[in-house]
């Protein structure tokens, strides 16, 4: 089947309804693949190519043309039939840091510029195509809020003389949530996503191409189209028909329940009482509050924090069915705060653990607010897992179990990418022992 690619540097360029139609048919999909999570990332300003994350969406649509790349480094010209569509890649680097100014390569379009474009391109006016694939793609120029690490690659480049940044990223921003990323109506247009992707980054001139946390389907493809294979560990909890919060611990040793129920006790004996808010009833004095929590996370750890008040307003307007925010109060102030993302399914669906910040310290506050009441919440309402997001051995000890990740990455550098390659069957062999390992530790009773 041909295709016909077009590369937007905006979600708000690609119809909706199209996009999450798409995300509805694949295996495993999730909230943070909505048109509306990905459109506020950019509207809040967040993820754009100010903080060196320039969104270059990838779209399949069906076409009778073929599809040819022939362009040379720096931009890359889509032919078909008799149409030359010419994207450009800028190959200056975008600043490093994550908040610094933009590259003036890359500066702004207005907006008459942007519809003569589409006019000049023919974008979107063919009511006989359809849109068959599609994929969040980014220019990078850092490797901050990616939770994948590359940061030694990185520094090899440098201490070589090369170019790592700009690279091309394709991921959900600030979120290390597996899922599908390569949306597409079937397996021919999966595959051809994966080929094109590749192909961008070889014409483009960039460093390097990467995917992260894909489902198990599309690391397989990208392994196919070239990419080389690597893993990670997360860890995740399975509700296994608990009518109740007891009824989990009752499954746990002896020692993990007693702890659970003392770190619950310290917090109640603390005077901290907790509610949960879902998304529709979520005031806007509570998005302030909570993001001054989740600000304040940041500036514990002196970094400075990825989302903003006017990102989690957003999300809270156009996905707020997906949402619970968990509040913890003392003597009638708010104290700390946890939000979470969930969806429903057929099956029991999945909640994600997210964001949390607290403003006065309890011990073990944290576990109350950010895994036992979403715990809780999980099994009131028939929730079959929770995902506790990246890293965590401590989570173990929880009820949550080693679950493995994926990621694909392809770096133009031949000498590079040949020892890239080496240490990654390294890292995947010594990856393997250590999932190997955390399961022989199983919080569960033995049967």
């Amino acid at each position: 089947m041909d295709y016909r690619t077009r590369i937007v540097d905006s979600p708000a360029d690609i119809d909706a309804g199209a996009w999450n139609g798409l995300l509805a048919k694949q295996q495993r999909p999730t909230p943070f693949l909505r048109h509306e999570f990905l459109s506020a990332l950019t509207e809040a300003g967040c993820a754009t190519a100010q903080t060196g994350w320039a969104p270059r969406f990838v779209t399949l649509w069906r076409s009778r043309g073929a599809v040819s790349l022939r362009a040379g480094p720096g931009e890359l010209a889509l032919a078909v039939d008799d149409t030359v569509e010419t994207y450009d890649f800028p190959s200056q680097h975008v600043s490093r840091e994550p908040h610094a100014g933009r590259d003036s390569h890359d500066a702004d379009k207005t907006q008459e510029e942007a519809d003569d474009a589409e006019a000049a391109n023919g974008l979107w006016i063919d009511d006989d195509e359809e849109l068959v694939a599609a994929c969040p793609l980014y220019l990078k120029g850092h490797s901050y809020g990616e939770y994948v690490f590359d940061w030694a690659w990185a520094d090899a480049y440098r201490r070589n003389g090369l170019d790592y940044y700009p690279k091309l990223l394709c991921a959900v921003p600030f979120t290390p949530v597996a899922g599908a990323r390569l949306l597409a109506l079937d397996e021919d247009s999966r595959v051809a996503l994966a080929a094109t992707l590749r192909g961008l980054a070889e014409e483009s001139g960039v460093s390097s191409l990467h995917v992260l946390y894909p489902d198990d389907e599309e690391a397989e493809i990208l392994s196919a189209v070239g990419m080389m294979a690597r893993r990670g560990v997360q860890f995740h909890w399975e509700n296994n028909g608990y009518r109740h919060f007891d009824d989990f611990l009752d499954t746990l040793e002896q020692k993990k329940r007693k702890n659970i129920r003392a770190e619950r006790r310290k917090v109640l004996e603390a005077g901290v009482t907790m509610r949960r808010v879902k998304g529709p009833d979520i005031s806007d004095n509570e998005w302030r509050f909570f993001n001054r929590c989740y600000q304040q996370t940041y500036r514990e750890h002196h970094s400075s924090p990825y989302l903003n008040l006017n990102f989690f307003r957003t999300i809270g307007r156009t996905m707020p069915e997906n949402l619970l925010m968990v509040i913890a109060e003392r003597d009638g102030r708010p104290i700390a705060s946890s939000l979470v993302v969930y969806q429903r399914e057929s099956e029991g669906g999945t909640l994600y653990g997210r964001y949390w910040g607290a403003i006065e310290h309890v011990p073990c506050l944290h576990f109350e607010t950010a895994y036992y009441q979403p715990l809780e919440f999980c099994i009131e309402e028939g929730i079959h897992a929770f995902e506790g997001g990246a890293q965590g051995e401590h989570k173990m000890a929880r009820g949550f179990l080693p679950t493995v990740t994926h990621s694909a990455h392809w770096l133009a550098h031949p000498a590079f990418s040949d020892a890239v390659e080496h240490f990654l069957k390294q890292e995947t062999e010594n990856m393997s022992h250590y999932v190997d390992e955390l399961r022989e530790r199983d919080p569960f009773k033995r049967a």
